[in-house]
């Protein structure tokens, strides 16, 4: 699978930064390549977690270089009770005892967030061998949210014929709420900012100003457009972030469609960050675009954390964790 031009570009930023990002699935293959191409491309600084000498044997075996990958069994680290003892601080509350604190962090994602949280790696990305919720659950539990009941989210990266999309929520937020789905909708465009993607959002539905008649899954969604645009208004005005909806897709994304259904939108058919309503339509949406249009599909990418930890699809490939790193050691300088 070859590189898409914004991907290339992602790879190329971040280079310049050379940032730390931890791999904590250190007992996969696809992750082992592309740590191998990230070292020798020289994209990031990699610490992978997992028993060494395996790691040195497949290494060896594909002739590739370890020099300048740290390698790390969290089980042997001379950091591990350390770690417990952090952790053990950060959930006393909730009730963890040490010895729970102990067993915790040897698990990879708990250690690969300690090294986050201990200011020793700027992001992490796992999930090739790891549910959304084994990856999620350490990052909300050590790196927490970047504000006190702030909503995380998540967002892909979609590349469709050299055009670039945000989709959000396509993997954390159930069912969110007007407030929520507003929250997301002012994340993802700051966050396509990043990446230099327009900021031109849509809040998505069945129905296009109020096509869809008095429902309240679309009244859920005019209130989150309402709620969102005050708040861009009040926290970001300079930014050039225009936010539209409720919209049909093709209202949002076919300017032909856009000028018949909808010819007052501001975004005339070109948003670049659909919002869905709920988990069920993101996910079944950004997989169908993956699979019926072969767009590349990087992601989930949380926002809304303090350091940047980004999840993998178990079926994802080896170019799908390269590019998914560059994204988070770009995030990592944001």
């Amino acid at each position: 699978m070859g590189r898409s031009i914004f991907i290339q570009q992602i790879i190329d930023a971040a280079k310049v930064r050379k940032r730390n990002i931890v791999l904590p699935e250190g007992s996969d293959e696809r992750v082992l390549e592309a740590a191998h191409i990230i070292n020798s491309e020289g994209i990031a600084s990699i610490i992978l977690l997992g028993d060494k000498q395996q790691i040195a044997e497949v290494f060896s075996a594909k002739a590739w270089n370890l020099d300048g990958i740290t390698v790390i069994n969290p089980e042997t680290s001379d950091k591990l009770q350390e770690y417990a003892d952090t952790f053990y601080e950060l959930r006393k509350a909730k009730g963890i005892s040490p010895e729970q604190a102990l067993e915790a962090v040897k698990q990879v994602s708990f250690f690969g967030t300690m090294i986050m949280q201990s200011g020793d790696a700027d992001g992490m990305v796992s999930g090739a061998a790891h549910s959304t919720a084994d990856t999620v659950r350490p990052a909300l539990q050590v790196i927490k949210a970047a504000k006190k009941g702030a909503t995380v989210s998540s967002f892909f990266i979609m590349d469709v014929d050299d055009k670039t999309y945000i989709f959000s929520d396509c993997a954390l937020v159930v069912d969110p709420t007007a407030e929520q789905l507003a929250d997301i909708a002012v994340d993802s465009a700051i966050s396509a900012m990043n990446y230099d993607i327009p900021p031109k959002v849509a809040l998505l539905s069945f129905s296009s100003y109020g096509s869809g008649g008095d429902c309240p899954m679309v009244e859920k969604v005019q209130q989150a457009v309402k709620l969102a645009k005050a708040k861009v208004a009040e926290v970001y005005p300079d930014k050039g972030i225009i936010i539209d909806g409720e919209l049909q897709t093709d209202s949002a994304i076919v300017p032909g469609v856009a000028a018949k259904k909808v010819p007052e939108s501001p975004l005339g058919g070109e948003a670049r960050v659909l919002i869905f309503p709920d988990l069920n339509a993101a996910n079944i949406g950004y997989k169908l675009v993956q699979r019926l249009a072969g767009a590349g599909a990087y992601g989930p990418i949380l926002q809304g954390l303090n350091k940047p930890v980004n999840d993998l699809s178990r079926g994802c490939y080896v170019e799908d964790i390269v590019g998914t790193v560059a994204l988070t050691a770009l995030q990592a300088d944001s």
